[in-house]
């Protein structure tokens, strides 16, 4: 057993060193988490990690081993909380609508907001990179892309930061039952209304070819995922990307002379310093072994993925963020078929405000020292990131 309380502020602040230290002794550990009361395996290697974010035995679905999980009581189903046939026919009503052509059919736009907030930050010489640009950026796009009023993403952003990153012990759930009454209205609104051109009003007529829809329970546990993680992610992959770059300034360097070098860098932030810090909850379905451990039935397993990302097996000099590096294979959107469904999103928006902010800011530095890192085990990405130029 590795208690990992003791180690509570270095896996917000600084959590490599601890995992480097858990890799060396093995890729799976016995641990207690902060704030948690049970006991867990945590996945701490990279192969190991990526065959047990694919095993079907690693279950969501909690229902299984007789447990609730309030989130899904009070939203309803979606990707994260099912396993096949549910799964894999959730994910086939939702992509019929969000699909790459629609995706790609948001760069004018997404390339536009940018622009507006750059055009408002820029002026001033200075500004909280996270609240001027990561953050309004792509909560702006996926609440255009659902259909959220503009008058409710100021009290949405409250509810999702909650979610994610509570900021008191029962922080999370009170947000969640918030979200949940919230999106029952909104569904019913749009339902009354007509049809529209956004993604929600699709998904509520979205049919297969056998005649099979969503029901109240599975879009309201839909728009839940699609509003959360379609955004929470981009807003740490930008702020994440830009520290790194700021902190490597030879890297920075190496970008500014070959934009070219742009994709690839999105991907080596990805990997250097993802957004999501360990994957959603699994249980093993039955019991099973990873990498050599035996895991109990209704054991709850925890994927690393912050931790695998910098296992030297898999990446050589895993420590160092080069935008050059071979980044194939990283499991920053997830393996498997619980892969990030709107990770083709998020690449594009990181892509476009990454590029237009160092087109425009060519002095980009750091104007004093980063916020906090986020509360919990979900996300890793900053309250705040002071930037000048």
């Amino acid at each position: 057993m590795v208690d990992l309380r003791e180690f509570d502020e270095a896996l917000r602040e600084d959590p490599h060193p601890v995992y480097a230290r858990l890799r060396r002794q093995g890729p799976v550990h016995r641990v207690r988490f902060p704030g948690w009361d049970d006991d867990a395996w945590l996945v701490v290697g990279y192969e190991a990690a990526r065959a047990a974010l694919a095993d079907p035995r690693l279950a969501k679905d909690t229902s299984k081993i007789g447990v609730t999980v309030m989130e899904r009581e009070m939203v309803g189903d979606h990707l994260l909380a099912t396993d096949p046939p549910q799964h894999t026919r959730l994910r086939a009503l939702v992509t019929r609508a969000f699909t790459m052509r629609r995706v790609e059919q948001l760069r004018p736009r997404i390339q536009q907001i940018t622009d507006d907030l750059l055009d408002e930050m820029l002026p001033a010489g200075r500004a909280d990179l996270i609240g001027s640009l990561a953050y309004p950026l792509p909560i702006t796009v996926i609440c255009e892309l659902l259909g959220v009023p503009d008058m409710d993403r100021a009290e949405f952003r409250k509810m999702s930061t909650e979610v994610v990153a509570p900021s008191a012990a029962q922080g999370a759930d009170d947000a969640v039952v918030r979200l949940g009454a919230y999106l029952t209205e909104l569904i019913e609104d749009k339902r009354c209304a007509g049809p529209t051109d956004d993604l929600l009003s699709d998904l509520l007529r979205t049919t297969a070819e056998d005649g099979d829809r969503l029901s109240a329970r599975e879009l309201r546990g839909m728009a839940f995922l699609l509003l959360i993680a379609g955004h929470e992610t981009t807003v740490n992959l930008i702020g994440n990307g830009i520290h790194a770059l700021l902190t490597h300034p030879d890297q920075l360097s190496a970008l500014r002379g070959d934009m070219g070098l742009l994709d690839g860098a999105v991907e080596e932030m990805l990997r250097y310093e993802g957004p999501v810090h360990t994957a959603t909850y699994r249980f093993a379905a039955e019991p099973l072994e990873i990498a050599g451990t035996p895991i109990g039935k209704a054991d709850h397993v925890v994927v690393g993925l912050t931790a695998a990302q910098r296992d030297g097996g898999r990446f050589g000099d895993p420590d160092r963020f080069d935008i050059r590096r071979d980044t194939r294979g990283h499991l920053a959107f997830g393996h498997g078929i619980h892969f990030c469904l709107g990770a083709p999103l998020a690449r594009l928006e990181g892509r476009i405000a990454i590029g237009a902010l160092l087109e425009r800011a060519p002095g980009l530095a750091l104007d004093g020292t980063p916020g906090a890192w986020l509360p919990g085990l979900l996300m890793r990405g900053m309250r705040s990131l002071p930037v000048r130029w």
